[in-house]
């Protein structure tokens, strides 16, 4: 029976989950507080400048082909992709820099000559690694989070030992150079937690970097946002943005309807993308599943300083994505999560799309992005913003042996206070809610509402996590919750 869903949000979940429900011959709409769709996956113009406000890596190419295989569709219906050569790489001082290849012997054979042993290790690491791939990306992710049953298969039954180990340990036990082990742990930071907090099993991170590769979207990562909204539309989904939802009505514990910009809105159902804590507070407190102790004792996934930087000229010695670990990578990892607190020599991250995209600034000009982890919740001023922008600028001319700083047209910067207005982020935080051992599948908050009906929840801190290929996957679960909800009415 066709059904009025009303969506909040537009980010990765929330398109995803409109276009299996319109699919299913639902009549649904999409309301977005922000005056551009895509949630943290937005686009930024400026200048002759292109950015992408968010997510900027595009791994797990397979996750991406099976969402639109579930529309009869290719990802190159709707967009390019280039496989990056290197696919990033990892600085540690003056011409001293790892750079991570395209395809796993390469990486293997500069493992090896690093560490005389470890390309054999690796070779190993990494069939294991694929294997969880194999089990959690192919089968578990694609579960809802309702029991603890969903877990136990065959498959993780054998891998039992993995899931009370962790990252850390088990890398670790492998390879012993730091630098090594270093780039073994930042896969899984996309997951929103320190390597030693992280099951082992998630050592399938490693595969989506090693060997599956990093790729582009020919004009960023908005490419697949507009692809999923021309989906959405060829499919019936209308958009509203500007949209700014005020309150969640409830009659006699069933969602009614949604007040947008003072207007009410009935609705059969109610599916929220938005911010999951920020959800719950359109609700009269009597109807929150999750209090704000239990928030408040959650592990978040970090909250960002971002920069977004027009220069005037091509930068030297750098590749579209690159890491700067040339100060303490575990004592920043502290200062995130042990003892929130602005770290005082902070790693940072730079992606310079304009190398791979010539759309994305100005002829002989270069768009820069740099984003630096940060503690979620933690003091956000003008001042931090300069302080460390001219921190993390510092260093990295020394480190790539050029002036730019004069160079600058224009940036902007995003950080703390303005994930919160933009997104309603809770603590501010980039990403959403760390996979850790007790915050993964059926111990994460739940897509169904356990106190209202007919209101539902999709994206990065429900199941099954955060990332965009986990976004995607998100969307679909919602979707098959609420289908069956319907054919059992």
């Amino acid at each position: 029976m066709k059904k009025k869903i009303t969506i909040i949000g537009s980010g990765f979940s929330a398109l995803a989950a409109s276009c299996y429900l319109a699919k299913s011959g639902h009549q649904v709409a999409v309301f977005e507080k922000n005056a551009t769709i895509g949630g943290r996956a937005r686009q930024l113009k400026r200048e002759g400048f292109t950015f992408d406000m968010g997510p900027s890596w595009y791994w797990m190419p397979d996750v991406f082909d099976r969402f639109f295989a579930d529309f009869g569709k290719k990802t190159s219906d709707y967009y390019e992709l280039i496989k990056l050569s290197p696919a990033y790489r990892v600085y540690y001082g003056i011409d001293d820099f790892i750079r991570i290849a395209d395809n796993l012997p390469d990486i293997i054979s500069t493992f090896e000559a690093i560490e005389k042993g470890s390309g054999k290790i690796l070779n190993e690491f990494m069939a294991e690694a694929k294997s969880n791939y194999d089990i959690a990306i192919k089968d578990l992710v694609y579960r809802p989070g309702v029991s603890p049953l969903e877990l136990i298969t065959v498959e993780t039954v054998k891998k039992l030992g993995q899931f009370f180990s962790n990252i850390s340990k088990e890398v670790r036990k492998k390879f012993k150079n730091e630098r090594l082990i270093q780039i073994l742990e930042f896969p899984v930071l996309f997951l929103g937690a320190k390597p030693s907090d992280t099951p082992s099993f998630y050592s399938f991170m490693n595969y989506a970097d090693f060997g599956l590769g990093t790729w582009h979207p020919k004009t960023g990562m908005f490419d697949v946002v507009r692809a999923i909204e021309s989906l959405a539309r060829e499919l019936g989904v209308t958009f509203h943005t500007n949209s700014n939802i005020e309150r969640i009505i409830v009659e006699d514990k069933v969602a009614k309807a949604i007040v947008v910009n003072g207007e009410t809105i009935a609705s059969d159902l109610i599916l929220s993308g938005a911010d999951y804590h920020h959800t719950e507070t359109l609700l009269d407190n009597e109807h929150r599943a999750y209090s704000e102790k239990y928030w408040d004792c959650r592990v978040f996934a970090p909250s960002s300083l971002l920069f977004y930087i027009g220069f005037d000229k091509k930068i030297k010695n750098i590749s579209h994505h690159a890491l700067f670990f040339d100060v303490d990578f575990y004592q920043h990892a502290k200062d995130i999560y042990d003892e929130p607190q602005w770290p005082k020599e902070p790693l940072f991250y730079a992606n310079f799309p304009s190398l791979t995209d010539t759309t994305a600034a100005p002829e002989g000009m270069e768009t820069g992005f740099f984003l630096v982890p940060l503690a979620p919740g933690i003091t956000d001023t003008e001042e931090l913003r300069e302080e460390y922008f001219n921190k993390i600028m510092d260093r990295f001319e020394t480190i790539t042996q050029q002036s730019v700083k004069n160079n600058i047209i224009f940036k902007q910067s995003f950080c703390k206070n303005d994930f919160v207005s933009a997104y309603n982020s809770y603590k501010g935080n980039a990403y959403g809610m760390a996979n850790t051992l007790l915050q993964t599948a059926f111990l994460r908050p739940k897509l169904k509402s356990k106190k209202v009906k007919n209101l539902y929840f999709t994206g990065q801190l429900t199941v099954p996590g955060p990332g965009v290929p986990p976004a995607l996957i998100s969307g679909k679960l919602v979707s098959e919750l609420i289908n069956k909800q319907f054919l059992e009415q």
